[in-house]
């Protein structure tokens, strides 16, 4: 019986070590993957993939101020619901060539629309390329 015991005991000795290696691993792996991405590319296609992941103020801190800016405000509050932004010359497409005008829709705090214009945003967007982001729920 005390051979069965000391057999036992080595046994959940072992598991703990494996338990607690297999733990200690994961962590590791976990400091490899890949860092959120900190820039948000220029280039039309990647920008339109990545931008939804970034919020108003690390947009402000890569671009700056938007040259317009609209709000649209709950009645009654100050509370900002959805906002216009434009930039300009900002983003290429795929050629290199920028675009005049680069607009930014959001609800909230995430960009919901992007569209971008060969002109001064003055105008209607009749010759420009519109991208709208995959449905998410809203915090309104």
């Amino acid at each position: 019986m005390k051979s069965f015991v000391k057999s036992f005991v080595k046994f959940l000795a072992l598991m703990g070590l494996v338990l607690t290696q297999t733990l200690l691993s994961g962590l590791a792996m976990a400091d490899d993957a890949p860092s959120k991405q900190t820039e948000i590319p220029t280039i039309e296609k990647d920008f339109v993939n990545a931008i939804n992941g970034f919020d108003k103020a690390t947009i402000i801190e890569q671009f700056g101020e938007p040259e317009k800016a609209d709000d649209v405000k709950v009645k009654g509050t100050n509370k900002v619901v959805a906002s216009i932004w434009q930039y300009h010359f900002i983003n290429t497409n795929v050629d290199g060539v920028y675009y005049e005008t680069t607009e930014l829709d959001f609800i909230d705090d995430k960009v919901v629309t992007v569209v971008f214009l060969n002109n001064d945003g003055a105008e209607a967007a009749s010759d420009g390329q519109k991208y709208e982001m995959p449905a998410g729920k809203a915090d309104l």
